[in-house]
């Protein structure tokens, strides 16, 4: 069998607030604003990191998809108020330097920079929505744990 060539090309998040999402991904992540799409009251929004213009993340209403129910919206809603519906796993070379920006703002810290029993060191906050964004430190070889 041949390999496929296949990339990730986005990745969709909920989000409850246009302005605060703007705030959290472009103004606090430095990501870039690709597209900004309005539609019956509603926004998407499309924002990547600078330099890796093929792969992005929709930030979108979540109560737009017409095949989900009321009761579904609600619990959706219930989940990402806890912040347990989505999340998303980024990486810098500079955890430190991006945690100690996070913990400067608003964003809501979940957890300081941490070596983690499998072998990385990340962080976790979560966006103006409650989704969970966790950031692992690149570039660092993972730690072995004993067999």
């Amino acid at each position: 069998m041949t390999a496929m060539d296949i990339t990730i090309h986005a990745s969709f998040l909920p989000h409850t607030d246009p302005a605060a999402s703007l705030a959290f991904y472009r103004d606090l992540l430095g990501f870039e604003v690709r597209k900004d799409v309005g539609y019956n009251g509603l926004r998407w929004i499309t924002v990547g990191p600078p330099g890796q213009s093929a792969t992005s993340i929709v930030l979108h209403p979540p109560a737009a998809d017409p095949g989900v129910t009321d009761d579904e919206r609600r619990t959706i809603t219930e989940m990402m108020a806890k912040g347990t519906y989505a999340s998303l796993l980024l990486a810098t070379p500079d955890l430190d330097g991006v945690f100690a920006r996070l913990q400067a703002s608003t964003a809501e810290i979940v957890q300081e920079p941490t070596d983690q029993p499998y072998g990385v060191r990340d962080c976790a906050v979560r966006d103006p929505a409650g989704n969970m964004i966790r950031i692992q430190e690149q570039g660092r070889a993972p730690r072995r744990t004993p067999s």
